[in-house]
């Protein structure tokens, strides 16, 4: 599991195998019990929310939305695909 970047004690990450085929360019986060899991296109939305409250998810994926450029270079380094 890639982590891509750290904030606030939250880890941005994605998974080494995220399907077959591979689902669209994404970010999962997570700290203590909770996980989300947000899709970068065609704009950032939460797909997944386990443990988050509504203000945490607001400020995550303004997180998401200012690292987007290095979420999806480490996404195409990691797997390959541009």
């Amino acid at each position: 599991m890639p982590t891509v970047f750290r904030y606030k004690g939250f880890r941005f990450f994605f998974y080494a195998n995220e399907g077959d085929p591979r689902e669209p360019v994404h970010v999962h986060v997570e700290k203590d019990d909770g996980e989300a899991k947000f899709w970068l296109r065609p704009e950032v939305t939460v797909a997944y929310n386990d443990g988050f409250n509504a203000r945490t998810l607001r400020e995550l994926r303004e997180i998401v939305l200012q690292h987007a450029i290095l979420i999806e270079t480490a996404w195409h380094d990691f797997f390959g695909n541009r």
